[in-house]
């Protein structure tokens, strides 16, 4: 027993084709001839779908090669990167917290003002 080296074509394609195939049929052609346009059709679709399954793979393989390109660029970049983070607050919070600690202060302790 030899195995076959293709796929049997989908019955949606065998549809599909014998659907074109009736579609541009002559009025003078058998019903053989349109099986065969209708076979010839099916192997067209099929080759297409290779063609686009093929083409899908490479995008992807060129895709991931991307990917690990940037990600090796990236790591070497970080070494040479060291960013430090220096947080500074404004002045104003701590101003009003003092003038307001004076206020109760000098209320407090100031005989005069009571």
């Amino acid at each position: 027993m030899t195995k076959n080296s293709h796929q049997q074509p989908s019955p949606q394609t065998q549809e599909e084709a014998l659907k074109i195939a009736k579609g541009i049929q002559r009025p003078a052609q058998t019903k053989e001839q349109t099986k065969l346009i209708a076979q010839g059709i099916q192997q067209g679709i099929d080759l297409y779908k290779r063609q686009q399954k093929e083409k899908a793979r490479e995008l992807s393989k060129q895709r991931k090669k991307l990917a690990k390109q940037k990600a090796a660029e990236t790591e070497q970049d970080d070494p040479e990167i060291a960013e430090i983070i220096v947080y500074q607050q404004h002045w104003l919070p701590w101003g009003l917290l003092i003038l307001t600690w004076l206020g109760i202060g000098v209320y407090f302790f100031n005989p005069h003002a009571l």
